[in-house]
């Protein structure tokens, strides 16, 4: 009996406390009350497409050639903050864009949050912003919406760039992601891991390889967690991970004819490496790199090396990049 009263009065408290983080937390975070704390916030727009406000930050002259980046799963235009001004400044009107539930895009919860209606949403972008064509680089779950907008609406994509890309489902088999996708513990686990700094610590920890741990600072978890800090953006990210469906991108892959540069970390705990093999084998006209030493966020990691790649290639009417061989990387042609 004493047991039982035990386990009741435990279960009790862990109601209660899931019952004051769900009625306490804000319905979304404003803008004007984070601006200050969001880097190159003075070069953040808003701009609305298909009734929904999306954020974005512009560097470099608008008459040059475009450049789009897209950003990946729980993260925002944080991660392109050191390379969106080098590739700036190698030539480039760079456009990194916040996708639909993320950063400080909308959270709408009309949308479906699938891979497909997230291309088609930067399709949509740019039409608003008046580009035809750019480079496309996507990172992470960003790749898969890179690659979806590359198969769907090609005329848009002149070339793109996958970086530790998503074209699979095999991160859905994440203990998390699996438990999320449980109707009624997703809702109560997903408020309390987004706002744990310990736990976006820990995650962040197998993100970057060790020998980049030295970019986990207090800043780096604020920033990740600030624009997911309320409920709007806790339903977005368990929408979409719900509505995760990337198989098709890995068995259409042969169809994609932009020139590609595909970037690899070597340690990448993420999304393994083999993935980035097989679209180097499936994609005729792609070029595959590995960066040594690095994990899962190469722009950020290697942040002077990806520029350096991305915007030779980017130039390059055919896409071409000189091979290197290195301590720091790998070229596969």
């Amino acid at each position: 009996m004493k047991k039982r009263n035990i386990a009741i009065a435990a279960g009790s408290a862990v109601g209660a406390a899931l019952l004051v983080k769900l009625l306490m937390r804000a319905d979304t975070v404003k803008w004007e009350m984070v601006a200050d704390h969001v880097p190159h916030s003075e070069r953040s727009h808003f701009v609305n497409v298909d009734g929904a406000r999306v954020h974005y930050q512009e560097f470099g002259d608008r008459t040059a050639p475009p450049m789009i980046l897209i950003h990946g799963y729980t993260a925002s235009v944080y991660v392109w903050k050191t390379v969106a001004p080098m590739l700036a400044d190698a030539g480039f009107r760079v456009i990194a864009v916040d996708l639909l539930g993320f950063g400080y895009s909308e959270k709408p919860s009309w949308f479906d949050y699938t891979i497909d209606s997230q291309a088609r949403m930067i399709s949509r972008f740019m039409d608003t912003l008046g580009i035809g064509r750019a480079t496309i680089v996507g990172s992470s779950y960003g790749g898969a919406v890179t690659l979806t907008l590359a198969l769907d609406y090609p005329e848009r994509a002149e070339k793109i760039v996958l970086v530790d890309a998503v074209c699979n489902d095999e991160v859905k088999n994440h203990p998390i992601l699996r438990l999320a996708s449980l109707r009624g513990i997703g809702e109560a686990m997903t408020p309390f891991l987004l706002d744990s700094k310990t736990f976006l610590r820990f995650r962040m920890q197998s993100t970057l390889a060790g020998a980049n741990h030295h970019l986990i600072t207090d800043d780096r978890i604020e920033s990740i967690r600030r624009p997911l800090h309320a409920a709007d953006g806790h339903r977005s990210v368990l929408a979409t991970s719900r509505n995760w469906h990337a198989d098709r991108l890995e068995q259409d892959a042969h169809l994609i004819k932009q020139p590609t540069l595909i970037i690899w970390g070597d340690q990448d705990t993420v999304i393994d490496i083999k993935n980035g093999h097989t679209l180097h084998r499936e994609i005729l006209n792609s070029r595959f790199v590995i960066f040594k030493d690095c994990g899962h966020v190469p722009q950020e990691e290697r942040s002077e090396l990806f520029t350096e790649l991305v915007s030779e290639f980017a130039h390059d009417k055919k896409g071409r990049i000189e091979a290197r061989e290195g301590d720091d990387v790998r070229l596969e042609i």
